[in-house]
């Protein structure tokens, strides 16, 4: 039975929801990508459209990302916004929601296990293990939304040939099939087979929690099963973190009811929105181009409104969706007033509870409302208007929200668009400034999976004794890291000071960007803190920031899973340190927990050493040493009762530069 590639599947609402609203908010390409991985029917749809005849001839996909690369966020947005229309038309029952909740937990835990097992066996492309994982049973997903009857049953009869056909359909390669192909067979039966078919299989028989899968794994791959108990009881903590951030109850009934009622909601505005923009014609100068949209935004709030152009220190009415409005011009300077606040602190301002100015008062007599709140467009770093929305007192919430999605949209719009403003000089400036925009934006995508081949390349070159081999692998990352640098050179090229290509990194510049992103993902739950001490003195280090970015985020990461939901992390930086007759830049991580255990010691940098809950995530340290090791640096541990330590010496650049001289 032929099964198209593009097949609609049905996803988990508050995946599809959580996905909605990371796009809206321009969250981070880490973040959407995490959500995405989290469910099948949309990997299914991504990979579906990245093979499409849309890219050509392309190369093989082996992650993800990599389809998720190819594709770029704003169509990627467009593919979530899509898929959320169509799980709207999906009308399944109590049992099949149940059903739904519980394939996706299976179907995570196998693509988690099939990642930690190929991390652990050294299989070069984990991420591709992650994905298989996640597709195995894309059969059980498709009779899920079937009516009971034959066809149904034929989809559950052979899964492991609809997942074959279908990953290869996706451009991901005979041996992806394969591994799909051959999920079901005996332990005994693969002990020679491929990799990625060992990993797959014994992925899927871990998953299910009982005793012939760890009795498999010592037949696949000679694990123990004390660290086959610990692997699963490992990924069995990231599934419920990941149900838990997601909101999905996996220990009570189901109910999709409350959910699937907030992503209708959130589809219908985000369609509304985007709708009420393609009503006017946007020609002319951009003081028209806003004026012409105050009755789109009344279509989405509901509400009255007045638009404001913003030209120099100057606010002028351009339009109303009340019919005539007054010729009415005011100073732009700092205000009581919500209108004259919302355009100078670039944020919506609510009239509410406080004293109307007279200005104030002059707005809800045009408006005819007893309240109101202004709300700015912002594109980029300037503000050409501000829009007086009109409301009652019980409704202002949700008319915000609505008309805050509506100036979002309206900027990107305007930003895209603003070429057919008056001054054609200024037109083609700003047409310089987005295609820059665009450039470094696309860089910085590309830039992606040179950071993954590097990376692959640092763990392959530590498992080689060639040198002729290791020689060669230098040459490439040398290649890769070349032309990594020609790409940012090429995306700075405008900026002052950045012509020169540099493989170094500040670390303290590292720190500063992430550890707010830190702080949100790892000690936000429990009594947890992340404490930063940067030292004043430059930190300058030999390194390419994708390569410091990784020693921090995993040191960071397995000192807060040590906490146990109390406790602190310091990150502390010093320089200069002058050690062994060397300058050096000093990275301190400590913790508060309660140590790494003995038996763990003596091997804490191997893969399989640790176990996490209990010490330093063995696989994440591992992968520290390799990179500190490559760059000539010096990692040291101190552990006791009061906590953890970790000491890293990485080269500064001066000492680099001295060192080739």
């Amino acid at each position: 039975m032929d099964i198209a590639p593009d097949i609609q599947l049905p996803s988990l609402p508050e995946v599809t929801l959580r996905a909605l609203e990371a796009c809206h908010q321009d969250q981070s390409y880490r973040r959407i990508s995490d959500i995405v991985c989290a469910d099948t029917a949309l990997v299914t749809r991504v990979l579906a459209l990245a093979n499409s005849a849309l890219y050509g001839p392309v190369s093989q996909i082996r992650s993800v990302d990599q389809a998720l690369l190819r594709l770029g966020t704003r169509r990627f947005h467009t593919l979530v916004l899509t898929a959320a229309l169509r799980q709207l038309l999906f009308e399944l029952g109590a049992d099949q929601w149940q059903q739904l909740r519980d394939f996706w937990r299976h179907s995570l835990t196998t693509a988690l296990t099939a990642r930690a097992l190929a991390t652990l066996t050294r299989f070069p492309e984990p991420d591709q293990a992650f994905m298989l994982g996640l597709l195995h049973n894309v059969g059980e997903l498709i009779a899920l939304k079937t009516p009971a009857g034959e066809t149904r049953q034929h989809y559950l009869n052979h899964q492991c040939d609809i997942a074959a056909e279908l990953v290869r359909a996706w451009g991901l390669g005979s041996m992806a099939a394969d591994a799909m192909r051959y999920q079901h067979a005996m332990p005994s039966e693969i002990r020679d087979a491929g990799h990625l078919v060992k990993l797959i299989s014994l992925a899927t028989r871990l998953a299910l929690s009982d005793a012939a899968g760890i009795a498999a794994a010592g037949t696949v791959f000679g694990l123990s099963e004390e660290l086959t108990r610990e692997i699963q009881r490992r990924i069995d903590h990231e599934v419920n973190a990941m149900a838990e951030s997601l909101g999905i109850p996996l220990n009570d009934d189901y109910d999709a009811g409350a959910a699937n009622h907030r992503l209708k909601q959130t589809v219908l505005r985000q369609a509304l929105a985007t709708q009420a923009l393609k009503l006017p014609s946007f020609r002319g100068p951009l003081e028209e181009m806003l004026a012409e949209t105050v009755n789109s935004l009344t279509l989405v709030t509901g509400f009255p409104a007045l638009c404001f152009g913003g030209r120099d220190d100057e606010l002028t009415l351009l339009s109303g969706s009340i019919g005539d409005v007054p010729a009415l011009t005011l100073a732009a300077s700092p205000g009581s007033s919500v209108l004259t606040e919302a355009f100078v602190t670039r944020k919506t301002v609510q009239l509410g509870d406080r004293p109307p100015t007279v200005l104030d008062r002059q707005l809800l007599s045009l408006l005819n409302t007893p309240s109101l709140f202004a709300i700015p467009v912002i594109i980029e770093n300037d503000c050409p208007g501000v829009f007086a929305v009109g409301t009652d007192r019980g409704t202002t919430a949700a008319a915000e929200e609505l008309a805050t999605l509506f100036s979002k949209q309206l900027a990107t719009h305007l930003s895209s668009n603003r070429s057919v403003q008056e001054d054609g000089a200024n037109a083609d400036e700003l047409n310089r400034e987005i295609a820059q925009k665009a450039l470094r934006r696309q860089i910085h995508e590309v830039s992606n999976p040179l950071t993954i081949i590097r990376q692959y390349l640092f763990q392959l070159r530590a498992r080689l004794n060639d040198n002729d081999v290791e020689h060669e692998l230098d040459v490439i990352r040398e290649e890769l890291d070349r032309a990594g640098d020609m790409l940012l050179q090429i995306g700075r090229a405008d900026q002052p000071g950045h012509g020169e290509t540099t493989a170094s990194t500040r670390i303290n510049t590292e720190i500063e960007t992430l550890k707010d992103l830190l702080a949100e993902g790892l000690f936000r739950d429990g009594d947890t803190t992340l404490v930063v001490e940067l030292c004043p003195d430059d930190t300058h280090v030999a390194a390419p920031p994708s390569v410091v970015r990784q020693i921090l985020i995993n040191l960071i990461r397995n000192a807060a899973e040590c906490l146990k939901n109390t406790g602190r992390v310091l990150l502390r930086t010093a320089a200069p340190i002058w050690q062994s007759g060397r300058t050096w830049v000093e990275l301190e991580v400590a913790d508060t927990g309660a140590g790494i255990p003995e038996h763990l010691r003596g091997q804490l940098f191997t893969p399989v050493s640790s176990t996490k809950g209990e010490g330093h995530n063995g696989l994440g340290l591992s992968i520290v040493k390799q990179l500190i090791d490559d760059m000539e640096g010096i990692i040291a541990c101190r552990t006791g009762r009061e906590g953890t330590t970790f000491r890293v010496l990485l080269p500064a650049v001066s000492e680099k530069k001295n060192d080739n001289d």
